[in-house]
């Protein structure tokens, strides 16, 4: 099996049985703020894209790249496609041409032509992804892999009843807002980060000793950010507290823990994997050093991008669209619907509109408990988005119903909020769309309704063995110290003594002291 880098969570997957290319991206995604490092604009694509299979993990654009699907990526090629609640992603790539698809069942092995085996376990909650995320499970003659790539399954356990695997690709590095754009003290935030960090590593460490295969391979991140606006979030400045580390530094942490079977795929690597070995060369003479260069890098990827988003930004502005009522018209209606998620946010959110000026301000309030959009009342709101009037123009203008997977990740705004992060704020806005919502709602609904019965003991306390979060089993994620629980799947905490959740609202947890 010939695994071929061709940047972030993309790779070019060879056997003599057929070829699969994996999330292509090399456009600018979220308002061109997120670029993939290193550069993989100039490999050969026309040869990369001539391929028997494509496999897009979901929907996110740093993994869906219309633009680089649409031009080089064969059309003959056959679609490996999640198990989804949604056709979004069947409808989109449908849209750019693709005719053949295999509708693979979660979990569930496929036989492929040739010999070649492949499963995909789909996760399918509100918080995966824009509503779901994958991984992708492959075999051929005995050698396996699992591209995991930013999916955060509960467990592993159905990968390691395959048998063995020989390489393991997965997620270490950030791909989120918090807590950069959040208006805290730099001390603060700093602080913040450097948990969330830890707790990235932490999370990959914990995934590679579940699965404990012959090599791993860290991909899916880090962006960069090319943008001047955005430059300070590219960890180039030594801050402990940057949560977008590269793959240099995750093969130091990654050392400190023992791992010694830790792979780099650059942008044209290629890894041949045998059952017995892993052999890999590289487009640069030592990789180290490549990292070590990284800000020079950076800089020279920066000029050549710099017309392509001064380009997008003259798309952004529509100042014929009347935000205000616009929001309103695509917005009160979802709110009428929704029941858990405006229950869930419990208040209004404001949102600070920037003119074109730079200084003139619209203030707007989505009121969940009034189920209306209104202009902004002076009133106290529990969470504040600050951002450029452009930005929302144009994702009224094109239609986006997903604005945590467009607005939010691009880091271009800023946010403030009174007490507990709200899961239910970003699962509202992920969500401008009747087959969303109604999803969405049912899922919480159905959760709410088949609640965890099983205990288990944890140190001192027994406790519900499913997370209130997303059900990860706790006798594997959960680590007690003292009167708190810390869930390592995505780093919620529990005060066990109340049952409450210290992380977000709205997620009470089971349990007692084991002596009562």
């Amino acid at each position: 099996m010939r695994v071929t880098g061709t940047g972030h969570a993309s790779m070019r997957i060879d056997t003599p049985a057929g070829s699969i290319l994996c999330d292509p991206w090399v456009n600018p995604a979220y308002f061109a703020s997120w670029f993939p490092f290193p550069d993989n604009s100039q490999l050969d694509w026309d040869h990369l894209g001539q391929v028997d299979y494509l496999y897009v993990s979901h929907l996110h654009r740093d993994h869906f790249d219309a633009e680089q699907l649409k031009r080089f990526v064969s059309k003959k090629a056959t679609v490996l496609l999640p198990e989804y609640p949604t056709s979004e992603l069947e409808d989109q790539l449908r849209d750019l041409g693709f005719t053949s698809f295999i509708a693979t069942k979660t979990n569930e092995v496929v036989e492929l032509d040739g010999g070649l085996n492949i499963m995909i376990q789909a996760l399918t909650s509100p918080t995966d992804g824009p509503i779901g995320d994958s991984s992708l499970w492959v075999e051929y003659d005995g050698v396996r892999l699992l591209n995991q790539n930013d999916a955060r399954p509960t467990d592993l356990e159905i990968f390691t009843k395959l048998g063995h695997v020989h390489a393991h690709m997965l997620q270490f590095s950030g791909a989120i807002w918090y807590p950069m754009v959040y208006e805290l003290p730099q001390a603060a935030k700093t602080a913040f980060g450097k948990q969330k960090r830890d707790r990235q590593f932490d999370r990959t460490f914990r995934y590679i000793d579940d699965l404990k295969a012959s090599y791993v391979f860290p991909i899916a991140g880090p962006p960069c950010f090319l943008d001047d606006e955005l430059w300070q979030f590219n960890d180039i400045f030594g801050d402990e507290g940057n949560i977008f580390p590269d793959q240099q530094v995750f093969m130091e942490e990654y050392g400190k823990v023992g791992g010694s079977n830790a792979v780099v795929l650059l942008p044209g690597s290629v890894s041949e994997l045998t059952a017995g070995g892993c052999e890999t060369t590289h487009p640069v003479p030592d990789v180290a050093e490549f990292f070590a260069n990284k800000e020079q890098h950076l800089r020279e990827y920066q000029e050549r991008k710099r017309p392509v988003i001064e380009a997008a930004k003259l798309t952004w502005r529509h100042p014929e669209i009347d935000v205000l009522k616009e929001m309103k018209a695509r917005i009160e209606p979802l709110l009428e619907e929704s029941i858990y998620m405006a229950t869930g946010v419990g208040g209004p959110v404001r949102i600070d509109l920037v003119g074109y000026d730079g200084e003139s301000v619209e203030s707007i309030v989505v009121d969940f408990p009034g189920k209306q959009v209104r202009p902004y009342g002076d009133e106290k709101v529990r969470y504040r988005f600050r951002t450029e009037r452009a930005l929302v123009e144009h994702l009224l203008h094109i239609g986006e119903v997903d604005w945590v997977n467009s607005l939010f990740l691009s880091c271009r705004f800023s946010a403030a909020r009174i007490g507990q992060y709200n899961e239910f704020v970003y699962s509202f806005f992920k969500c401008l769309s009747e087959e969303r919502l109604q999803y969405t709602e049912g899922w919480y609904d159905e959760h709410q309704k088949n609640a965890d019965k099983e205990d288990v003991k944890l140190g001192d306390w027994v406790v519900q063995r499913r997370c209130p979060h997303l059900k990860a089993d706790l006798t594997r994620f959960g680590i007690v110290e003292g009167n708190q629980l810390t869930c390592q799947l995505h780093g919620w905490k529990f005060d066990l003594a109340s049952g409450r959740c210290l992380t977000s609202v709205g997620h009470q947890i089971r349990a007692h002291r084991s002596a009562t």
